[in-house]
């Protein structure tokens, strides 16, 4: 009898014990840090289309963010990721575990891409902006651009669908397709796009595209947010007096010579839609990516009497108002001085 207590309060040791290894084996499994340990900062794991458990592995192999590939081949396996393998952009932390990558890798929990573009100028711009940073393909985004059946889906044409863009910051998930970048590009553009703002363009005679393209043309002008609105109003009374805009960025956009510092008589003449000094209105379409800050500048234009502005000479930025010819042309010959002194 003694003899099997004895018995059995070792096999109870010997269970116990083998339990706690075995938890305690699980638990490293699991939890410890396996994969970029030696990391100084996140690893981004992207798992493209199609791809399969050997691909992962062979990604993690790669850039060296594997520490012991058997724990995580063998959670893998009990936690029966290897056969839902989800595409997507994923932030692996320094010192991960196992178990929880794994667990966000099989519900496939993407991390977005911080997607910011602003200063741009042509559809190529921005492709060349985005396109490294998203699964979808720079060219199939460029011919949708180019498309008119594409552009008509948002009520936009290849001229004008660059309005659709309002530059900031967007968290976006990398494996979203071209169609759904573009319908988010659409559902951002027709938030900005409120009745109070719809109400704004209508008082001035404008559709939301026509204050886009006036909004470009504003921001080329200035880089001075407290000066866009004069600048707006500026155009506002040209346009309201039939006299063309005769502004310099539509002839260096037409020329596709952005480093001009001086417009000279053979620019002005250039024959192209967006010459506004020999077009009267505004150009086809948007000379840039009109900011959202522009375009509150021309639905909240300054009412003033000025036709006329030039850059000042001390190169601050700013300009120089005029009402009539007269005193333009004495602003414009301080400028034009100062571009002489400091050899322009």
């Amino acid at each position: 009898m003694l003899k099997n207590r004895k018995f059995l309060a070792y096999a109870l040791v010997i269970v116990s014990t083998l339990v706690a290894t075995f938890t305690f084996y699980f638990w490293q499994v699991a939890q410890s840090a396996n994969l970029n340990v030696e990391g100084k900062q996140k690893f981004v794991l992207y798992i493209p289309k199609g791809a399969t458990y050997e691909t992962v592995l062979d990604s993690l192999h790669k850039h060296k963010v594997i520490h012991d590939e058997l724990s995580f081949g063998f959670l893998s396996k009990l936690m029966k990721y290897r056969d839902k393998v989800k595409p997507g952009r994923y932030e692996i932390p320094v010192n991960s575990g196992n178990k929880a990558i794994l667990s966000k890798l099989k519900r496939g929990q993407q991390d977005p891409v911080k997607l910011t573009f602003n200063n741009i100028r042509t559809k190529e711009d921005l492709i060349k902006k985005i396109g490294s940073k998203m699964a979808f393909d720079s060219d199939e985004l460029l011919r949708k651009l180019n498309s008119e059946e594409e552009c008509k889906k948002f009520g936009l044409t290849p001229t004008t669908i660059m309005c659709m863009f309002l530059p900031d910051t967007y968290f976006i998930y990398w494996d979203i397709p071209v169609d759904g970048f573009l319908e988010r590009m659409n559902h951002e553009f027709k938030n900005f796009w409120t009745e109070e703002r719809l109400s704004k363009a209508k008082s001035i005679n404008m559709t939301p595209t026509q204050v886009g393209i006036m909004a470009s043309i504003v921001q080329s002008e200035t880089n001075k947010k407290d000066e866009m609105s004069r600048v707006a109003g500026v155009y506002v009374n040209r346009i309201a007096q039939g006299i063309p805009l005769q502004a310099d960025p539509t002839v260096k956009f037409a020329l596709g010579d952005f480093s001009l510092k001086r417009i000279l008589h053979k620019h002005l003449t250039f024959s192209s839609p967006y010459n506004t000094y020999i077009n009267l209105g505004l150009p086809p379409g948007p000379i840039a990516l009109p900011e959202r800050v522009s375009l509150e500048a021309v639905l909240n234009y300054e009412k003033h009497n000025y036709t006329y502005f030039c850059a000042r000479e001390d190169f601050s930025g700013y300009h120089n108002f005029a009402v009539d010819y007269g005193e333009h042309l004495k602003n414009a010959a301080k400028y034009q001085k100062a571009l002489d002194d400091h050899g322009y």
